[in-house]
């Protein structure tokens, strides 16, 4: 959601590195980032488009990329903004200096993702608000004096993990509205990481069960990414995750000092 302006880059530069995407992770710190969008289904055997159509698709990644549709211009703005892009594609000089005009459009370009970010945030607290009390009537879950919600879908056996193990698990994220941001399931492939080393709402809740127990976790902002978000995370997005727990592995033991050889 936050975008920082470079003008100094070209369009098409801006718009690789300054997009909304969803971010990949797949380190232990961060279980539960969004995963990478798919890549678009290649196209059909056959299918045509015009040069037409090719340069419309480009126009709309420019502008999704670079998160035009975030900062509500109104349509005298949008105006303004063709009337640059269409002056640069004639091979028309700009009449403005960009030394001079860059901080001034930096400035106006984080002023209104400023207020857009602010406005999203401002939706999903009252969202999660409400999530969370309607959830307090549901009698399968405990609700902690963190915030942190938690359902046992299947119980484990054995020791509950400590804060300094490092755990094997699957899960899924979601956010309330059902959406998956995150799954090592469809990855085929489980999740390792130190319990420490997480959103604090996973190193709480995954000591809530044992080896292979299965939890279902409704996390408030505040123990995940918080009211500022992350790339590809709105603003103070409430998650839930269903995290069933493989394995439990202490940490290493340190490594016994050396002792001096002794001497003749």
């Amino acid at each position: 959601m936050k975008l920082r302006f470079h003008f100094t880059l070209p369009l098409l530069s801006l718009a690789l590195v300054s997009g909304c995407g969803k971010s990949t992770s797949s380190s232990a710190a961060a279980p539960g980032a969004p995963a990478a969008a798919k890549p678009a289904a290649t196209a059909a055997a056959g299918a045509q488009f015009s040069d037409g159509q090719v340069l419309e698709a480009f126009g709309w990644y420019i502008g999704g990329q670079t998160g035009v549709s975030e900062i509500g211009l109104s349509a005298t703005e949008t105006d303004a903004l063709l009337k640059g892009v269409r002056g640069a594609a004639n091979g028309e000089k700009s009449p403005y200096d960009m030394a001079q005009v860059g901080p001034k459009l930096d400035e106006f370009m984080q002023k209104r993702m400023g207020a857009a970010q602010a406005k999203v945030q401002e939706k999903n607290t009252a969202e999660g608000a409400a999530f969370f009390s309607k959830l307090k009537d549901n009698k399968s879950v405990t609700i902690l004096p963190s915030g942190l919600g938690y359902e046992v879908l299947k119980q484990g056996s054995g020791p509950a993990p400590k804060p300094t193990d490092t755990v094997k698990v699957h899960y899924e994220g979601k956010f309330i509205d059902g959406t998956v941001f995150d799954s090592s399931i469809a990855r085929g492939e489980p999740a390792e990481f130190p319990l420490n080393a997480v959103i604090p709402g996973w190193t709480e809740g995954l000591q809530k069960t044992t080896k292979g127990g299965k939890l279902k976790l409704y996390v408030p902002a505040k123990l995940a990414y918080g009211d500022q978000g992350r790339q590809g995370m709105p603003p103070a997005s409430t998650l839930i995750f269903e995290v069933e727990l493989l394995e439990i592995n202490p940490p290493a033991a340190p490594a016994a000092p050396m002792t001096a050889p002794a001497t003749k």
